[in-house]
């Protein structure tokens, strides 16, 4: 007669009331996630369905070609990924050292200071793009404090081009760079810190050898938030790029208001969601690539 070693018998039935737990939670969640799905996939198909639509109803294929023959989309593309891009940088250049002051500082001041980051999210964002306009325009009160301390002789050109836009999308972006970033600082172990300058490593040596990799995962995530949020951007490019940045959100709006044209309307709508899915999957890609390295290393 075969023994059952007991061992074996209790991880086989920790393993089934392991799958009956997981199956269990998924029925509860299984009504919230159908209606999440239908919320998101009926409009999505609804616009994809319109995207092979003419003015007239019938299915045709130039909405497609027109859109992918024009120079136009192309460049729209790239002011987007642009305008992404370069947000996401002045994220990482502004965000880091804000981050590491906040996870360095006592912890009742620490939250104090998070208020204040969190305070223009607070704000609408219209109100917020129309504040920016006021404060960079050639009469606004950075021009007039640049000319008054001599740094300029003429007003410079920070509003209704792509830097002024890019300065409104980094304000509105950094909060959510630096909450992820701050609480993967928070986490460190202040003990790992201590080793690494007992052991001789200089303060910048620290902070790229052990500091920053450790934190890794907060700033990834943060970097996927403000590249792939930005991405749809509308309001603050339409207020301070002043009609000379397009990027596809813009001509989305464009194409409705001025020509009433759903078709192609919907086709912009739809690369701009393949636009969104291929940077999400290439930056999951790269936090998998990175963190296989980091296993590696290990």
């Amino acid at each position: 007669m075969t023994r059952i070693d007991p061992a074996v018998s209790a991880t086989a039935d920790l393993r089934r009331d392991l799958r009956r737990e997981t199956a269990f939670f998924l029925s509860l969640s299984l009504p919230a996630l159908v209606l999440v799905g239908l919320c998101a996939m009926l409009p999505i198909l609804w616009i994809l369905r319109q995207s092979f639509l003419t003015l007239r109803g019938t299915y045709t294929l130039s909405n497609w070609e027109k859109l992918l023959s024009s120079d136009l989309t192309w460049r729209a593309i790239w002011s987007t990924v642009e305008l992404s891009a370069g947000t996401l940088v002045l994220c990482c250049i502004l965000g880091l050292p804000l981050a590491l002051a906040l996870a360095s500082a006592p912890q009742k001041l620490a939250n104090r200071l998070l208020v204040l980051l969190m305070l223009p999210l607070w704000t609408s964002i219209l109100v917020r793009t129309y504040g920016w306009l006021v404060l960079l325009r050639r009469d606004g009160l950075v021009n007039q404090g640049l000319q008054s301390i001599g740094l300029t002789d003429t007003p410079l050109a920070l509003v209704y081009n792509f830097t002024g836009t890019l300065i409104g999308m980094v304000h509105f972006m950094l909060p959510l760079f630096v909450l992820p970033t701050y609480a993967a600082l928070r986490d460190i172990d202040h003990n790992t810190i201590r080793a690494s300058a007992s052991m001789g490593a200089s303060l910048p040596r620290t902070l790229v050898s052990v500091v920053l990799p450790l934190a890794a995962g907060g700033i990834r995530s943060g970097s996927m938030i403000v590249f792939i949020y930005t991405l749809g951007f509308f309001i603050t490019p339409a207020i301070l790029g002043g009609g000379q940045v397009n990027p596809i959100a813009i001509r989305i709006e464009r194409t409705l208001s001025t020509f009433q044209n759903w078709g192609a309307a919907s086709a912009l709508g739809i690369l701009l969601l393949l636009l969104v899915a291929l940077a999400a999957a290439l930056l999951v890609g790269v936090r998998h690539l990175l963190s296989r390295r980091g296993g590696h290393h290990a």
